[in-house]
Formats: structure tokens, sequence, C-alpha cells
């Protein structure tokens, strides 16, 4: 204590830390609330509510997914543990499992026609053993009200769906035609469990008793059936069975349980969350630009407030906990108002893409919230820490000197940083090191390039500005004199409209261009399970009702067992459609001369000396996902019979001709034809195509909704940018306008300046968003879909009008109060 003051007087001039630190707490509360009401950090706010709200839309959705998997798996397994196969399933496996005590059922799945009257389905049939379903809720309407079966279906009934009691138009009790029997509809299903996730999802189903599936004669040589046995018991005895079986599953087996139920379901979420979380990452990317822009203005505003504090005795670190709890208190704000944002655009996703998931959604957890929430505040310290950390070393000497600004450090320091935690969030959100690499390259690459081309557009505007009238020329001067603003500008605006441009008319020109392709007479429909006995008869049948007979290709399945004499499982293979191949059986088949959409990429074809020779030729899709080469030995396992042959070419396939099966051309109105031919051959497999077409198309409009709501955060965060950087130059603008009205230009003049700068900037963004929507339609037509590619000048049009429009509109709007203050004041203020 000092001489002369007495404890009192000691205690009140030095408070405690606690009180210091409230008292500096409350100070950074006013000075949020004094910096909000003057509109300072609005434009900071909204690019962090866009950046959290596309995160948590995303990761809020995949979460109610993930949930709903996990709750709901005895229900999509039907089952504890089902053993699936592509051949029936021996005795032991069964009798291994009631050994054990388990409670086991088994179940026949495949797709075929259905017929009442004068109508034909293609629907998934299901034949169930009795104790269907061990697991799971199944529940049928009798005409009654829904009800929980005792029992399953009585022999000589079955039970239909909604989809397929109103495509047949056949009521219950009525009958339907099975192959060559005829079952009566006995009930309604209204919740089954196993329901299929994908294209036969979405036709209808039917159950029926196993006892009846021999009397159909639907399963014959050839045919695709999945059988499946499930089990049930103690959790112990399921996960020691699993063990048990994994090491007798022959070829063709897999064994699934609630872990792992339904993995298709799991790797499409997997793949739709990867997807949808990177498109999320485009509104994450340009919110940093506009964050960016939007610190660095907060810091050149608050200088002179600083140089004061300094002044008045505020030590640098004091100064630094103001500004930072400040920021802190704005970026807990945003991330609450995102996070709410969020939640309501996860419940639009939701509604999206319901027809696909198939399942009830729980509501959300608390995780992907605090996950959005996190990334927020990092987003927010990542790029406003450095410019407040520049703060404290703003002279004192400013407040007789405004020329000194700036420190040195405040520049690239500042965004190094703020670029180091954006590539976090990246690799954080990609969920893997390689994907997240990626990403970061082809995004850096795709930036850069972008920005390139928009400064060399940027250049021939204004070089050919200079010989318009003078709103032109000054607002063209504006884009050049901070050119990095204006590219930055340029490139998030583009980015954005070149992401809906391509989800919508870039899409519907691609689906064009492929419908296009296909000759008019391509084939509709596809004939499948063929049995020999019944090629003459089906010739006949074609000829008399006025179809060209078709070209009928022999085909039997076989498994891949082995490459040069060494065995292949699908655990020699990281490749997922390499994994599925080896697990599934082959379509082999026989022809004298490929067929006319065939070509040879490798190799050769086959000869007359060549008959009798064990060769093979093998797709080159297949050959390079299996690593197959011209002159391997091939084995396979053709009906419990082994067969080596040598590789003898490679080929490409026009799959989308569909002339690599049995088809033909029929004219819609002729459709009647395949009733009738149903009913006279009733264990055929008839798929139309154009059904088929129809059903994806729809399925792919339901995802491009989806994938446009996303990057509809994008969009408006390229707006954010176009704000944040009026924002970041409005002082500028204030003094460029005093001067221009002290020197006699008009408030009309400066008006008509400003839309010409904004409607440059638009432009460009326009051109650049139809330059990437073309280059990157150009390469899903050549690359992916192997379609001609004309470019469409509605694209341009519409990327060049809408951005200048927008951009124009928007920037007026953010500009309007530039001219409002007197000059005189401004040139006060200026000192």
């Amino acid at each position: 204590m000092k001489p002369g003051r007495s404890a009192p007087q000691a205690a009140q001039a030095d408070p405690s830390p606690a009180s210091a630190l409230f008292a500096e707490a409350a100070l950074s509360l006013r000075m949020l609330m004094r910096d909000w009401r003057a509109g300072e950090l609005r434009v900071l706010a909204v690019a962090l509510l866009i950046a959290v709200a596309s995160l948590t839309t995303v990761a809020l959705f995949t979460d109610r997914v993930r949930q709903a998997l996990s709750r709901e798996a005895s229900q999509l397994l039907g089952a504890d543990l089902v053993v699936v196969s592509d051949r029936p399933i021996g005795p032991k496996l069964v009798q291994e499992g009631g050994r054990r005590g388990l409670r086991t059922v088994e179940t026949v799945r495949f797709p075929s026609m259905t017929t009442h009257a004068e109508q034909t389905q293609l629907t998934e049939i299901k034949a169930v053993a009795p104790g269907y379903p061990l697991k799971g809720r199944l529940t049928i309407d009798t005409g009654q009200g829904a009800i929980r079966p005792a029992a399953i279906p009585a022999p000589g009934t079955v039970w239909a769906d909604d989809r397929l009691l109103a495509r047949l138009g056949v009521a219950q009790g009525e009958s339907i035609g099975v192959g060559s029997r005829s079952l009566t509809v006995a009930a309604r299903v209204t919740e089954d469990p196993e329901t299929s996730v994908g294209f036969l999802n979405l036709g209808p189903r039917l159950i029926m008793n196993a006892a009846d599936l021999p009397s159909t004669g639907l399963i014959q040589v050839g045919s695709r059936v999945s059988y499946r046995l499930g089990l049930a018991g103690p959790a112990e005895t399921v996960r020691e069975y699993r063990a048990y079986a994994e090491k007798h599953l022959a070829p063709g087996q897999r064994v699934e349980d609630v872990r792992d139920a339904r993995p298709e379901i799991r790797s499409a979420l997997e793949r739709a969350e990867k997807f949808l979380g990177l498109a999320a990452l485009l509104a994450v990317i340009l919110a940093a630009v506009a964050v960016a822009l939007a610190a660095r203005r907060y810091l050149k505003r608050h200088l002179d407030g600083c140089a004061v504090m300094r002044c008045l005795g505020a030590s640098q670190g004091q100064i630094v906990r103001l500004h930072v709890q400040q920021f802190v208190l704005l970026g807990l704000a945003a991330s609450i108002a995102g996070c709410a944002l969020g939640f309501a655009g996860q419940a639009v996703l939701c509604a999206m893409l319901r027809p696909l998931v198939g399942v009830e959604l729980p509501l959300p957890g608390w995780k992907p919230l605090s996950q959005g929430f996190a990334a927020g505040l990092v987003l927010l310290l990542g790029f406003a820490i450095p410019p407040l950390l520049a703060l404290r070393k703003v002279p004192t000497l400013r407040v007789l000197r405004r020329d000194l600004g700036l420190p040195d450090t405040a520049g690239m320091a500042g965004y190094a940083l703020g670029t180091a935690a954006l590539a976090a969030l990246i690799l954080w959100e990609a969920q893997e090191p390689k994907v997240g690499a990626y990403v970061l390259a082809g995004g850096a690459a795709t930036m850069a390039a972008a920005a390139l081309v928009t400064w060399g557009m940027m250049r021939a505007f204004t070089w050919g500005g200079w010989r318009a009238g003078f709103a032109w020329r000054f607002g063209l001067a504006n884009l050049r004199r901070r050119p990095l603003a204006s590219i930055a500008q340029v490139v998030a605006l583009g980015m954005g409209i070149m992401a809906l441009v391509l989800l919508t008319l870039v899409r519907g020109d691609l689906l064009a261009s492929w419908k296009r392709s296909l000759p008019p007479d391509a084939p509709n429909r596809f004939l499948v399970n063929i049995q020999p006995d019944q090629r003459e008869a089906l010739r006949r049948f074609l000829r008399d009702n006025g179809v060209p007979a078709p070209e009928l290709y022999p085909m039997v399945r076989g498994r891949l067992t082995a490459i040069n004499g060494r065995p292949v499982t699908s655990a020699d293979y990281a490749d997922d459609r390499a994994k599925r191949l080896v697990d599934r059986e082959f379509n082999l088949s026989w022809a004298e001369r490929p067929q006319r959409d065939n070509v040879i990429v490798a190799g050769r074809w086959f000869t007359a000396a060549d008959r009798g020779r064990p060769l093979l030729s093998v797709e080159e899709g297949i050959a390079q996902t299996l690593g197959i080469h011209l002159g391997d030995r091939l084995t396979y396992e053709i009906g419990g019979t082994a067969l080596e042959a040598s590789v003898a070419s490679l080929r490409k396939v026009e799959w989308d001709s569909f002339r690599d099966v049995t088809s033909f051309h029929l004219p819609p109105e002729r459709s009647a034809v395949m009733d009738r031919l149903v009913k006279r051959f009733p264990n055929l497999l008839v798929i139309d195509v154009a059904a088929v077409l129809g059903q994806i198309q729809r399925l792919m409009d339901q995802v491009v909704q989806a994938v446009e709501f996303v990057f509809a955060f994008g969009l408006v965060a390229g707006l954010v940018v176009l704000f944040a950087a009026i924002s970041a130059t409005h002082d500028e603008r204030v003094f460029d306008a005093a001067i221009m009205r002290t020197v006699g230009a008009t408030r009309g003049q400066m008006v008509a300046a400003h839309a010409a700068e904004f409607a440059a900037v638009g432009a460009l963004a326009g051109l650049l968003a139809a330059i990437g929507a073309s280059l990157l339609g150009w390469v899903l037509a050549v690359r992916v879909l192997d379609v001609p590619y004309a470019v469409d000048p509605v694209v341009w049009l519409v990327g060049f009008a809408g951005g200048t429009l927008g951009v124009l509109l928007a920037g007026l709007a953010g500009t309007r109060r530039v001219l409002d203050t007197p000059p005189m004041q401004i040139f006060r203020e200026a000192g």
C-alpha cells in the first residue's frame, strides 16, 4: 500500500479481478450494441448466420436419417441377423441357428409380373414362411381396420400394398395372377419390414405364402432371386452365430445385422451427406470472404477510437480483450440464429427427400447444432482475430495524424489464419483426408482460374468503358481502383449463380441431349427369364401381334472365383463397385459376332478357328474395375461347375442403346400387347424402360431440388459478399461522391455511375457463371454421358441478364445512403 492512502481508498482504487472482468464485459456489450445500431456488424453477422445455417441444415438432416436407421434397424431388417444369398441357403446354417436356440424364418424375394383382368404390373414379390416377421412391424387391413396378423397369408391368398391394388385396379377378395397361379387378395399391407430402398421400393409389393411359390413356376434357371434367412434371439447368441456363419458362408452370401442393417441405405446416406455437405461448403467459403471484408472494414473504422483509448490509458491487452469479447458475443448470437435457421432448413430438406429415405424420421439431436455452432465461431475467429490483434498496435499519434493507418502485419497474416481455419472446416466436413485434399486443391484451382478469367474480363470492360459516357467511366474506374475487392465480388457471385444455372438449365439440356441421342426405335421393353422351350413360341407370339422378332440372347449366371488361378474375394478390392461385382453373379452370354454397338478396344473377336476354345470378351469398364487384362485366365462357377477361359478381347459397350439384352421397341399405344404376353408366358419378367426412366427422372428431380435448396445458401452468401464489399468501401464512396458533387456532378449522375459499376460486376459474374456452367456441362456430356453437347444460348442469356439485373438492384439498395450526407459535413469529418 502506498503511503498516504487508507485501506478503504486503496480498495476503491484497485478493484478485484472479478469486478474488473465484469466491468470489461459490460463495456464490450455496450460497444457491441453501439456498433450494431450503427450498422457496423450486420453484414458480418448475416455472413456467419448463412454459413452456420448451411452446415446445420445438412448435418441435422443426415443426423435424423442416421437416427432413424439405428432406431428402425430391426424394422428395416425384419430380424436380429439375416443371411442373404443369391442361391438357396443350405440346411447347415438353418440347423445351426435352431441348435443355438435362435428363432429362424426363410423368405424369398424377387421381381416378377402380376396380372389382373387386362392389366399387368412389375411387382416385388416376397414369399414368406411361418414365423415371419421375427422383428419389426407387419400390419395389414382386412377391411375392418389395421391389425397385426397372427400368421402369414393362408395358402392360395396374398397381401398386396396400396400401389399394386391401385395400378391393377383390384379390390380385396378378387384374384391376382402370379405366375401360373391365381391367388386371392386377402388383405392390404399397410406396414412391412424389409422394405426395399430404391427403384423397387417405389414400385408395388406383394406378400405370399412360400408354400405357393413352386406352383407359380416363377423360379427358373437364371431367375434373379434373393434368398434370406432371418434369425432372432439373445444378443450374445446372435453374435456367436454371426461369428460361426461368417466362417461358413458360400460365395454370394453375406451376413447383415442391426449394426449394418441395410448397407445400401447407409452407403447412399454417406454419399448424400458428403455431397450435400460439400455443397454447403460453397456458402461457407463465400461467407468467409464476407467475414474477411467485414472484419477489415471494422478494423479501419476503429483505428481512431483505439488511438483515443490508448491516449486515455487503455493497455494493448485491454483493447484486444474488449474487441475479442465483442466479437465472441456477436459470434454466439449469429451462430444461435444460424442454428435456428438450419433447423428450419432441415425440415424443408427432409420434406424434399422423404420419399427416398423411406422411414419415419425422428427429431434431430444436439450434436449437429453444436457442430454448426463451433464452425461459426471458428470461421469468425479465424478471419476476425488477426485484425483485432492488429488494433493493439495502433499508434497514439494517430489522434493528431490521421495518415497513420493500419499496421503492416494486419494484412496477409490475418488471411493466412482465416484460410487455415477454412481449410480445417473443409477437411472436417469432407470426413476423409483424401476427399478433403481434393476439395481444397480443386477449390483453390477453380477460384484461381475464376479470378484470372474475371481479371481478364475486367480489363476488357474497363478498356472499352473509356469510350463511354461519364457514368460508365466513373463506375468502371471504381472497379479498377479496387481490383482485389472487385474480383472477390465477381467470383463469389459467379460461383453461386453457376451452381443454380448448372442444376436447372444445364441439367435439362443434358437430359434432353441424352434422350435425343437415342434413336426413335430404341428398345423400350426388356424380356428376362425366357426358357429354352419358350423361344419359338415367343417368336410366333410377337410375330402374330405385329412386333418384329427381337434377337434372343442366351444368358447364364456365373460367379467369378479366380483370376489366373488366384482365388478372388471382395476383400481383395478397396473399390465399392469391385466388391459388388465379385460378390454377385455375372450375366454370361455367347455369340458368333459382336453386337453392332460393341466396339473392340483391345485384342480381337473370335474367329471360326476359335470354335471350341475357351475364350472370353470382357467389357472394358468391368476389366478396369477388377484389374483384368488381355490374356488373363478367368474362372467362373456356373451351376456348381467351374469354367476357365482366357480373355481374348476387351470391348466398349454402348449401354444406352439397350441392345445387349433381349429387347424390342413397342409404341405406347400398343402396350396391351405386353398384357397378353405376360398372360401367355407368366414366368417372363417384362421391364418397361420408359417407366423406369420416368421413375429415375422423378428421383433426380427430388434430389436436384434438395441440392438447389442447399446451393441457394451459396447464392445468398454471394450477395452478402457484395454487400460486404460495398460496406468495406462505403467511406471511400462517400468521400468520392462528395468530391464529385463539389465539382458539379449531379445526384442523378452519381446514381448512374454506381449503377454502371454494379451492372458491370453483375455482368461479369453472370458471364463467369455461364462459362463455368457451360464447361461443366460439356465435361458431363462428353466424359460422363457420352452425348454431344450443344451450347445453349439461354444459359448465357439467363446468366448475363440475371447476374446484371440482380447485382444492379442489390448494389443500388446497398449504396442508397452514400449520397445522403452533405459534402461539407464529409470534409469537416475528414479533417
